[in-house]
This record gives C-alpha cells, sequence and structure tokens, in this order.
C-alpha cells in the first residue's frame, strides 16, 4: 500500500520556477524511499553518473532559496529537514564548506549503523524532488559552493591542503 505524498515545498508563487519538479510516482512504480538503499541515494537510472557521485546537504531553506538562482540542476533528493545535490565524486577536494552544509562522499546520507540500531519514528528518507530530463545527474558543484556561502554567510574558503582545512596565512 503507498501512502500518498505531497511535493516538497517549491519558492513561492511569487517567484517562478524555472526548474520542474519530478511528479508523484506512479502506482506501478516502487516506493520513493527505495531510491535510498543502505543509506546511499541513487541516481535514476536513465541518467548516467559517469564521474561518480556526492551528495550536498543543506538546510531546506537554504535548498529553496539557491534552486531558482542556479542556470542548471541535477538531481535533487529531500527530506523534511534537508535538500541533498547530487554533484561530481570528489566536488569536496580542495574547498571548505560552510558548517550549516553537509557533504556526503559517495552519497551515504543515513545514519551508520553503529549510530543507531533502530530507525528514528517520523525519520523519512530522501525522496527524488528533482531530476533533468536528460544527461548528467549533477549540479555543477562551483556555482552551488558559492551559493550555498552566501546564504549561509560563510566566506568561499580553499585549500590544496591534503587535509582540506584552509591554508596558514
Amino acid at each position: 500500500m503507498y501512502r500518498s505524498r505531497s511535493r516538497d515545498p517549491i519558492p513561492s508563487p511569487s517567484e517562478p520556477s524555472a526548474h520542474s519538479f519530478a511528479q508523484p510516482p506512479h502506482p506501478a512504480e516502487p516506493p520513493t524511499h527505495d531510491r535510498v538503499r543502505s543509506g546511499r541515494l541513487v541516481i535514476p537510472s536513465p541518467l548516467r553518473a559517469s564521474l561518480g557521485y556526492d551528495a550536498v546537504g543543506m538546510p531546506r531553506e537554504h535548498g529553496e532559496r539557491i534552486l531558482d538562482r542556479l542556470q542548471r540542476v541535477g538531481c535533487i533528493f529531500a527530506d523534511a529537514r534537508r535538500w541533498w545535490w547530487i554533484v561530481p565524486a570528489g566536488s569536496h577536494i580542495g574547498v571548505i564548506w560552510p558548517p550549516s552544509i553537509s557533504y556526503a562522499i559517495g552519497a551515504q546520507v543515513a545514519d551508520p549503523s553503529w549510530t543507531s540500531t533502530r530507525p528514528k519514528p517520523g525519520r523519512e528518507h530522501p525522496r527524488l524532488i528533482h531530476s533533468p530530463e536528460t544527461g548528467q545527474p549533477y549540479t555543477p558543484p562551483i556555482p552551488l559552493y558559492f551559493l550555498t556561502c552566501r546564504v549561509a554567510g560563510s566566506t568561499p574558503l580553499w585549500s590544496l591542503d591534503a587535509a582540506n582545512r584552509p591554508a596558514a596565512q
């Protein structure tokens, strides 16, 4: 039995979106939470993730503000609290994402098995809310990085340090 699902919040009607959101799943399709297998976000099969993929997680409000400011948007997953943007693997190398942003290598977004033995009550799995119709599943990481810094009120920082820390000044 499938529960009815409502679409994730989109920008207000006063700010029309240039991006289309995925329609709710057809009853013949598997439930959307199956797109998260063992904690990993799963890219829809028609899209090719030839570069591998990671996910950038941010508070829902940030995601709503950023969506219309990007020219190209890849796959976006969301739950009640966070939006997860799919980026090419290694998009964390050399940049320091703001503290309010989560970076999930390999798009592993679930709690590790050693931190939680039971699902938390009321916790939902991220579900796909946006997917490009063709091409790659990626959101360009550099524009996404600068926009996340801006909405988080952080100064963009990057480093060539292997430990991914700001270089000494």
